[in-house]
């Protein structure tokens, strides 16, 4: 009896053991700097029994049975667990950024995936760099952090666009990737950084699930929203600073130009124009006239955050403000934005998402990348002439042959440049997703952008003295432009576990949208007061010279319906497959290609999931993956298959001449598709305790079908007539291959000093395989007056490459002249002092038909070299990127004799053995102002792309003033460029496929030094 009561005693000690529980909380910080996370995931492992902390990072958790093990768990960080041992009010969890992390889920279209089950090729960039990186604009997130991605700017100057392109170019017509904002074709150049979570982009077939839309890769945006249970939080972010540019060309001063010019008379035979140079000294430094380098930048949003156990929620607003470095408020750009996200589970199988942002733009601008444009004008004005005369008005450029009529004061230009554009945009989403039964879900999402824009621009009359530019009548232009797009997608996904090993994701669904808009342009001359104020369609009195207002219209009206399907299959996290298929109809093809069908298919082996590999102590993980699809491209207008009634004519009625219309742009019938076959193979590395993360891809791509505009075709067909153009036709096809490859290594030394460090690199290929036409190219690209196009797409050659004239040196005497063939084909016979060109076809004549490739605008390869840092309260970064091997075309120089030069004429040939390099200068007629690569440049670059230093503030101090969080930041953007090239920007680019790195005197990007705030509360 007694062993019973010893026995009952004893399981009654251990059921109460077993069931001895405890109270936990305590406070989850970031590891970095200390600060509270709120809405961290808590977790009893394997158990209902959890939690989120609070607006301060607290949490508590009670009755928790011992020997439990906590999960803390946060979106962009790494997860961390916490074994109850006994009672403990005061836990201290550190939690660690890892934006690389394996179980992250990734946006792919249609869907998600976790990072570790993506079989395609995908960059991704996290909120917490866009943070780091303060752009202006979203596409500078992606400039040097991602293999792939080359983002090149149009201009520095405030609100101008840039260029995104994936893998390379090509097409030769737009190369923009498709952007998607939450599930919503959008735009990503007005939407506010700050709101941004993640950028996903897909590079390879993987984009083949959005068909037509996907040639040029996928730009997938992800914003902020609010986090389920998650405490009510206040973000305020603001920065001021100031903007300066970040290179003066080195231009002759006053002394310089007016020797080098007595000495081009004095070649010339014409008596010297300055013969005492005595008093000029420097004289005028154009570039300090017209650069302002303490230019304003402002900066604020605000947010508000937070969510129950059923809703989510998200508001946040806007203000940008920046002044241009050149003509201040009058080249300036103004954003506001205002953004709304909410989700709502409205039951146990009904969610509901959406989103909406209000956007307001506005922005000034005057003359840039072109001959006439203010820097240019800045570049070529002497430095002998003064900004305003004796009567303080602006002085005027000599109306001298030596002058040219291009050339004005640029101080002029800029006083006389009057124009205003302001942009209203409203777009979002709205969702909902329903639990259909288990494991299959229905979701319906309505996109919609809407836009209205308003510009005014203004032609002072003025008088340059005889110039190009002179306004002999005041004009007003005005135009409104209303854009609209939705998009409609219903689609069904069913996710099945089979056997616990086998997974299968299957989608199937539908996708349809229109595009239509309409705009209307008017003119009106004779400006009340030739001013600005009243300078309205309203007020304007006159006509054009024809006797009627200059009015134009235009409509449109864009659709496309798709249906597509993918399914997506692994076996036990090993052997991973994923192929899809869609179908395209759309309205800018006649009824013989209106639809088109695109598919592919993407695979991966996860070979550390093998038992083999299971227990390394050095690989983590390590996964091989492939992909092809065949994807597709309409971007071309709309009706290009049917001709129009949108032509000039004239008509004979009674023996009188009648203007009329007539067929405008010819028709082609037959234009279908443009077609792009990519193929990709990759490995996801990650080695050391997840310390080192690799990833590398070899990729091809072949475009075939390249819809082809400007074609030459007979002028009996009429592409010559007014208001008419040759037709669209598939007639060329491009191959882009390509080795990409980054490492990234994350490490801590000790309990406080964490570091990352980001390299990628990426090489491409590029090479026209095919142009249909008579001529056997394209050509595009100006250079100069009156010279032929230097930019050409021709079989053989990478696209938009430079054709001109091969230099071999200058002619030092007579004899070498003699001893030469022949240059007088080139306009003028060559003497001692000019440059030497080649017989390339070798037929004893140097004349146009010995040109030949000279140079290419693409790069070899681009890299990234990106580092992180943070010691207790500080951190640091610096972001960096480099192109190799573009070169530029110099086309800022006026050919004309009087206007000012570079002072790398100093070094210019003086006489037999002074140079082999630079020709002579003289007033008299030479060849040497033709396009040849004597004007072609490398433009190889490496540039400090942002600098930031930050402290913050400690939590236990800042708290007292209900502060979660308070960082302080100093930063540089675009801190320098190491490069050889001459002028302002090595980087910029019109962004065209042909005539894209012809170099007009781009706008610098500015650099610009930044103080901002970060405040949680």
């Amino acid at each position: 009896m007694k062993s019973n009561y010893l026995l009952i005693y004893f399981l009654l000690l251990s059921a109460f053991g077993f069931a001895q529980s405890y109270d936990i909380g305590g406070v989850v910080n970031e590891s970095t700097n200390r600060s509270p996370i709120p809405g961290v995931n808590v977790q009893v492992k394997n158990s209902t029994l959890g939690t989120t902390t609070d607006f301060d990072g607290k949490f508590t958790l009670k009755n928790v049975p011992t020997g439990s093990v906590l999960e803390f768990s946060y979106l962009g960080f790494k997860s961390t667990q916490f074994k109850v041992s006994g009672s403990n009010p005061s836990v201290a969890i550190d939690l660690q950024e890892d934006v690389q992390s394996l179980e992250q889920v990734v946006v792919i279209g249609y869907g998600s995936q976790r990072k570790k089950d993506v079989t395609g090729a995908i960059g991704l960039v996290s909120g917490t760099t866009i943070e780091k990186l303060k752009p202006i604009k979203a596409e500078q997130a992606l400039v040097g952090t991602l293999a792939g991605v080359n983002v090149t700017s149009q201009s520095g100057a405030p609100g101008a666009g840039l260029n995104i392109r994936i893998r390379g170019i090509g097409s030769n017509n737009d190369n923009s990737p498709l952007i998607i904002i939450d599930g919503n074709i959008s735009d990503i150049s007005l939407i506010n950084p700050s709101d941004i979570e993640s950028i996903t982009v897909l590079k390879d077939a993987q984009a083949g699930i959005y068909g037509v839309q996907g040639a040029n890769g996928v730009v997938i945006i992800k914003t902020k929203s609010g986090k389920k249970n998650g405490a009510t939080a206040f973000s305020y972010n603001t920065y001021v600073g100031m903007q300066q540019t970040t290179k003066k060309m080195k231009l002759l001063n006053a002394t310089e130009y007016a020797l080098l010019l007595n000495e081009s008379y004095a070649n010339g035979g014409q008596a010297l124009p300055y013969p005492n140079v005595s008093g000029l000294g420097k004289g005028t430094d154009w570039q300090d006239q017209v650069f302002n380098n303490s230019a304003p930048i402002i900066s604020h949003d605000f947010s508000v955050s937070g969510g129950s156990d059923k809703i989510t929620y998200s508001v946040s607003g806007s203000h940008l403000y920046q002044e241009g470095i050149i003509g201040g408020d009058k080249a300036d750009f103004r954003r506001n934005s205002l953004t709304m996200a909410l989700t709502a589970d409205l039951s146990s199988k009904l969610k509901l998402q959406t989103n909406a942002s209000y956007i307001f733009l506005n922005r000034d601008s005057f003359s840039e990348g072109a001959i006439g444009s203010v820097l240019f004008n800045a570049i070529n004005m002497p430095a002998v002439l003064k900004p305003r005369d004796e009567n303080n008005n602006f002085s005027l450029v000599p109306s001298t042959p030596g002058f040219g009529i291009e050339v004005i004061n640029p101080l002029a230009q800029i006083d006389n440049t009057f124009n205003d554009y302001n942009l209203k945009k409203i777009f979002g989403s709205i969702s909902l997703d329903y639990n259909v039964f288990k494991d299959l879900v229905f979701t319906g999402r309505v996109g919609f952008n809407t836009s209205n824009s308003e510009s005014r621009n203004f032609a002072k009359m003025v008088s340059y003295g005889g110039k190009v530019f002179d306004v002999g009548r005041s004009r007003v232009d005005q135009n409104a432009i209303n854009d609209n797009r939705y998009n409609l997608d219903l689609y069904l996904t069913y996710k099945k576990i089979f056997a616990e090993k086998h997974n299968f994701a299957f989608t199937l669904g539908t996708a349809n949208s229109k595009e239509w808009g309409n705009g209307l342009y008017a003119s009106g001359y004779d400006v009340p007061n030739n001013s600005w104020e009243f300078a309205d369609l309203v007020l304007a009195t006159g006509v054009s010279t024809g006797g009627a207002r200059d009015v134009n219209s235009y409509n449109y009206d864009e659709r496309l319906n798709s249906y597509f399907t993918r399914l997506q299959y692994d076996f036990d996290g090993k052997y991973l497959l994923s192929a899809f298929g869609r179908r395209d109809s759309s309205t800018k093809f006649g009824p013989d290609n209106t639809v088109a069908y695109f598919y592919g298919a993407t695979a991966g082996w996860v070979a550390t999931n093998e038992n083999f590999l299971k227990d390394s102590n050095v690989l983590n993980f390590l996964k091989f993956r492939g992909s092809y699809g065949i994807l597709g491209n309409d971007k071309i207008e709309q009706n290009k298959y049917i001709g129009l009634l949108n032509g000039e004519a004239t008509y004979v009625f009674d023996n009188v001449l009648v203007n009329g219309t007539a067929v405008g742009g010819l028709p082609n019938y037959a234009v279908k598709w443009e077609q792009a076959k990519k193929f990709d193979v990759g490995i996801d590395l990650k080695l050391f305790n997840n310390k080192v993360d690799i990833v590398s891809d070899y990729f091809i791509e072949t475009r075939s079908n390249l819809l082809i505009t400007g074609l030459q075709v007979s002028g009996i067909a009429g592409a010559a007539a007014p208001g008419s153009s040759p037709p669209v036709v598939n007639a060329g096809g491009t191959r882009n291959n390509g080795f990409e490859f980054s490492v990234g290594y994350t490490d801590k030394i000790g309990k406080d000093f964490n570091f990352n460090v980001n390299y990628n690199v990426t090489t491409i290929k590029n090479v026209v395989t095919e142009v249909r036409s008579d001529a056997g190219y394209l050509q595009a690209g100006n250079f100069g007056i009156g010279q032929q196009p230097i930019a050409r797409m021709q079989e053989g050659q990478p696209i938009g490459y430079f054709y001109g004239l091969q230099t071999d040196g200058i002619f030092q005497n007579a004899a070498e002249v003699s001893a030469h063939p022949s240059q007088a084909a080139l306009g003028a016979p060559a003497a001692p002092g000019d440059i030497r060109y080649k017989d390339i076809n070798g037929d004893g004549v140097i004349n146009f038909d010995d040109r030949t490739k000279v140079g290419s605008p693409l790069p070899d390869c681009t890299m990234g070299l990106n580092l992180n840092l943070s010691y207790k309260s500080v951190d640091f970064a610096v972001y960096t990127y480099a192109s190799l091997g573009n070169d530029m075309v110099r086309n800022y120089e006026r050919s004309v004799t009087d206007v000012n030069k570079l002072n790398y004429v100093l070094d210019r040939w003086t006489g037999e053995g002074t140079s082999n390099t630079v020709p002579r200068v003289t007033t008299g007629a030479t060849a040497n102002d033709l396009f040849s690569d004597y004007f072609v440049e490398d433009a190889s670059f490496y540039r400090i792309q942002n600098i930031q230093l930050g402290y913050t503030l400690n939590p236990e101090f800042t708290k007292k003033a209900f502060i979660t969080k308070l960082r302080l930041y100093a930063s540089v953007n675009n801190v320098y460029t190491f490069t050889k090239y001459k002028g302002f920007d090595p980087a910029a680019t019109s962004g065209a496929a042909i005539g894209g790195g012809i170099d007009y005197g781009f706008y610098p990007t500015p650099r610009t030094y930044m103080f901002g705030v970060n405040l949680n509360f």
